[in-house]
C-alpha cells in the first residue's frame, strides 16, 4: 500500500462528519446483518419449506449447504477479481444481488430454483464479508477502529437474536415466502443506505493469490483452519437441524420454536461480548471453552431435550458457547497473519463458509439416516475433539514456547 493512498484514505475519514462515519460504520453492519439472516434464515423455516416442495429435512438442508460451498469460494474469487474496485461500489452491487436472490426465493416455483437464489446468497456472503469486515478503520477516526469493527462484527449474534426468530414468526403467520419478501425490501433499503452514507472507497491494495497461499505455510494459521473447521462442523451439522428436532424430540410449536430461537440468539449475544473481552486474554482458553460448552449442550439434549424446560436450558448454554467462535476464530486468524488482516480476513471468511456447508450436508445424512437426535451426538462428538485441538493449540502460548 503506498503512503500516497493511506494518507488520502485517512484525510478521508478525518475530513468526514464523525456522525456520518458512523452512520456508514452501522450500514456495513446492517448489510452483514442482513447477509447472516438471509444465510441461516433456512434454519426456522426448514420443515414449511421442505413440506412445501415435498422434500425430506436432510435434503432441506441444501439450502444452507449451497451458500457456504459458493461463499468459500467466492470470498478470494470475488475480492482477488475485483481488487482494483472502490469498495462502496462493490458492496452495493453486493448488496443489489442480494435483494435479487430474496425475491427470488420468495418466488420460486421448484427447490431447484430455490436453490439458485441460494447460490447467489453464498456469492454475496463470500464478497461482502471479506471487503466489508475491514473497512472501520476507514469510515472513523483511527481512535474508533476498534469500536467500529466491533460494531460491524455485532451483525453475527444480532442475525440469530432478530434475523431468524423474526423471520422464523413471519413464516409462522403468513407463510415463509412472505419472509423472504420482506428481506428482499429490508436488503433495497440497506442498498440505498449504503449508497448515501458511504465516501469514496478506492482500493488500497490488492490481495493476490500468492499471500493467501502463503498464509498456508504459517504454523498458526493451520491451527486456526483446524480449529474452525471441527468447532463449525459440529455447530451447522446440528444447528441446521434445531427446528426438527425441537418439533419432533422436544415436542415444541412454532410458537415455542420461535421463542426458544429468540433465547438462543440472545445468549448467542451475550457470548460473543464475553468473548470479545476473555479472547484478548486468553484466546486458546476461550476457544477450547466455547468447543466444550457446544459439545455438553449437543450431546445432552437427546437426553435432557425431551422436555420443554431442558432444552430451552441447554440451548442457552449452546447459543453462549456459540457466539464466541466467530470472535475467536477471526481474532486467531488476525494474530496469527497481523501482517495481512485483508488476507486473514479472506482465509477466515472462506474457511468459515466451507465448513458451513460441509456441516450442514453431513447433519443431513445423518438426519435422514437416522433421527436429529443422532445428528446432536454426531456434532457433540466433533465439537469434543475440537475442545481437545484448541487446548493442545493454545499450550505453546501459554507455556510462552
Amino acid at each position: 500500500m503506498s503512503t500516497s493512498t493511506s494518507t488520502t484514505a485517512g484525510d478521508l475519514s478525518a475530513a468526514r462528519s464523525p456522525l456520518i462515519g458512523w452512520l456508514a460504520v452501522v450500514s456495513v453492519m446492517l448489510g452483514i446483518f442482513s447477509i447472516v439472516t438471509a444465510e441461516i434464515l433456512p434454519i426456522g423455516l426448514l420443515t414449511s419449506i421442505g413440506s412445501d416442495f415435498e422434500i425430506s429435512d436432510g435434503a432441506a438442508g441444501l439450502m444452507m449447504t449451497m451458500p457456504g460451498i459458493l461463499a468459500a469460494v467466492a470470498a478470494p474469487a470475488v475480492t482477488v477479481a475485483t481488487g482494483r474496485l472502490d469498495r462502496r461500489f462493490m458492496l452495493c452491487a453486493l448488496m443489489l444481488l442480494l435483494a435479487v436472490a430474496n425475491f427470488l426465493a420468495a418466488a420460486a416455483t421448484s427447490y431447484g430454483v430455490m436453490v439458485v437464489s441460494r447460490v447467489l446468497v453464498g456469492l454475496v456472503i463470500g464478497g461482502f464479508w471479506s471487503i466489508g469486515a475491514g473497512l472501520a478503520a476507514r469510515l472513523v477516526r483511527s481512535a474508533h477502529a476498534g469500536t467500529a469493527t466491533a460494531v460491524i462484527f455485532s451483525a453475527v449474534p444480532l442475525g440469530s437474536v432478530l434475523g431468524v426468530p423474526a423471520g422464523t414468526l413471519v413464516g409462522h403467520l403468513a407463510g415463509w415466502r412472505a419472509t423472504f419478501v420482506i428481506m428482499g425490501v429490508l436488503t433495497v433499503a440497506i442498498l440505498v443506505a449504503l449508497a448515501v452514507l458511504l465516501p469514496p472507497l478506492p482500493a488500497e491494495h490488492v490481495t493476490r493469490l500468492s499471500v493467501l497461499t502463503g498464509l498456508l505455510r504459517d504454523s498458526g494459521v493451520r491451527a486456526g483452519l483446524v480449529l474452525t473447521f471441527l468447532v463449525v462442523l459440529a455447530h451447522f451439522g446440528t444447528y441446521t437441524y434445531v427446528t426438527p428436532f425441537l418439533q419432533q424430540v422436544t415436542g415444541a410449536g412454532p410458537g415455542v420454536v420461535t421463542a426458544f430461537l429468540l433465547v438462543y440468539g440472545v445468549a448467542g449475544i451475550a457470548g460473543n461480548f464475553v468473548a470479545g473481552a476473555t479472547a484478548r486474554r486468553a484466546l486458546g482458553a476461550t476457544f477450547a471453552v466455547s468447543g466444550a460448552l457446544i459439545a455438553c449442550a449437543t450431546l445432552l439434549l437427546p437426553l435432557l431435550g425431551t422436555s420443554h424446560l431442558g432444552a430451552l436450558a441447554l440451548l442457552v448454554v449452546w447459543g453462549l458457547a456459540y457466539g464466541a467462535v466467530p470472535v475467536c476464530s477471526q481474532t486467531w486468524f488476525a494474530a496469527s497473519a497481523p501482517h495481512a488482516t485483508e488476507a486473514a480476513t479472506i482465509v477466515f471468511t472462506s474457511s468459515f463458509q466451507a465448513t458451513i456447508a460441509a456441516g450442514a450436508l453431513l447433519g443431513g445424512v445423518v438426519v435422514d439416516a437416522a433421527s436429529p437426535s443422532a445428528v446432536m451426538t454426531f456434532g457433540g462428538a466433533v465439537a469434543v475433539l475440537m475442545a481437545l485441538c484448541a487446548w493442545a493449540a493454545a499450550r505453546p502460548r501459554r507455556e510462552g514456547i
